[in-house]
């Protein structure tokens, strides 16, 4: 199968230079071992049955074994034996060489199971589900750079809306990709039946209720891109799916979706504003990819185009899936504004230069001229002789075109946005 190029590539590849290793993690099955294995010259495959008791016996006599092998060498789930790290920090130490090792994870580590940080020898590069430009299915007409730059744009997407339906169900899981039969919608679910029933219990050795894990995922999905509250949770899973969980049981859950990556929070901005409103800073909170939370509530597509308000939620977290990976190639990151008026504006994306810009997020194109006179209230609340004007501001749609407004403000069809 030809390996679809991921735009962590550039970065690993950047961070092979000035680096001795390379951590790529992320959840499961977003192709992490697919991508480490192009920049590998050898490979150990820590999760390999068959050399389990190998592996033991190299861990409890001399991890330093683990080593041997032609540079750069991937350890694929290294943290199912985390003393690999300690071994690897202290050979970049002593021999100052770069681009020696890359390791790979779809699991943070128990805390206390390596003893150094690594800071300064191995660098860490976070991958996700691949966004639409990554399967092929945004034409990548327009670039982040173009509208950093402030660029004239144009494009039309391939997309229709039942296609946009599909994508978010289907998911940007590299294994799906390419399959036209509706067996492509089945990853995210044998995902969501994996991480229920095997990775909780894989990660720390707990005994976790599976029935508690899953009402737990459904209320989050119920309220997916939405500043939820661990009360709100509770009350779902006493109220909805009749099942009583207790705060630090909730808390546990919680904690470990995070360390597997599935979930993710959304911070509030940080900018600096003239608005007389308190921010509310409540994260939200997303899953890492939107088919999670469709395959959680058993959606097809057809669900999503006869429910167009839960259709809404799940394309703006495709979009944020999106924006996360895109931004992450310069060096930035992304965030929200929500003030206790409910003032709301959906992304604020900085990059390492210190540019930002605003983003809002719409299905249809109904909703266009509303987003767009919302951005420009909105640079209006920004103090910008502290933050600078925006670099720009952009509606980022699921229609057709994209294109410039006599306003300034981009219309961005998902469908055309690349990094």
């Amino acid at each position: 199968m030809q390996y679809l190029s991921r735009i962590v590539d550039k970065e690993i590849d950047e961070l092979m230079q000035i680096m001795g290793a390379v951590l790529i993690e992320g959840c499961k099955w977003c192709g992490k071992s697919t991508t480490g294995a192009q920049h590998a010259k050898s490979i150990i495959e820590f999760q390999n049955p068959d050399k389990r008791q190998e592996y033991d016996n190299i861990k409890n006599t001399k991890p330093s074994l683990f080593l041997n092998g032609e540079k750069p060498r991937m350890f694929d789930e290294w943290q199912m034996y985390p003393v690999v790290w300690d071994s690897i920090r202290t050979d970049v130490d002593h021999s100052g060489l770069k681009g020696q090792y890359i390791l790979t994870g779809s699991a943070k580590p128990s805390e206390g199971a390596t003893m150094h940080t690594g800071t300064g020898r191995i660098s860490r590069v976070l991958m996700r589900p691949m966004s639409l430009y990554e399967s092929g299915e945004s034409t990548g007409e327009v670039s982040l750079n173009d509208l950093f730059l402030g660029k004239d744009i144009s494009g039309v997407s391939k997309l229709s809306l039942e296609n946009l339906a599909s994508v978010i169900v289907r998911g940007g899981w590299p294994a799906s990709i390419g399959i036209d039969e509706d067996i492509k919608y089945r990853f995210a679910k044998e995902y969501v039946k994996s991480l229920i029933h095997e990775d909780v219990k894989k990660i720390d050795g707990i005994e976790r209720n599976p029935e508690k894990m899953q009402n737990i995922l459904r209320s989050l999905a119920r309220n997916v891109t939405t500043q939820v509250s661990n009360s709100t949770i509770e009350s779902d899973v006493k109220n909805i799916f009749a099942d009583d969980i207790s705060r630090p049981t909730l808390i546990d859950y919680l904690n470990t979706l995070e360390k597997l990556f599935v979930i993710e929070d959304l911070n509030a901005t940080n900018l600096n504003f003239r608005s007389k409103y308190a921010l509310r800073t409540k994260p939200k909170k997303y899953f890492v990819d939107p088919s999670i939370a469709t395959a959680i509530l058993d959606m097809n597509p057809n669900d999503l185009i006869n429910d167009l308000n839960t259709f809404g939620f799940m394309f703006e977290s495709l979009c944020i899936r999106d924006l996360k990976i895109y931004i992450q190639s310069y060096g930035g990151n992304i965030s929200f504004y929500r003030d206790e008026n409910d003032f709301e504006v959906d992304a604020i994306l900085r990059a390492n230069n210190g540019k930002w810009a605003a983003i809002e997020i719409k299905l249809g194109a109904g909703y266009i001229d509303s987003a767009a006179s919302n951005l420009l209230k909105f640079k209006d609340k920004v103090d910008v002789e502290k933050c600078g004007e925006p670099a720009f501001l952009a509606v980022l749609t699921g229609t057709d075109y994209s294109y410039k407004r006599n306003d300034g403000v981009y219309v961005v069809s998902i469908g055309t946005l690349k990094d």
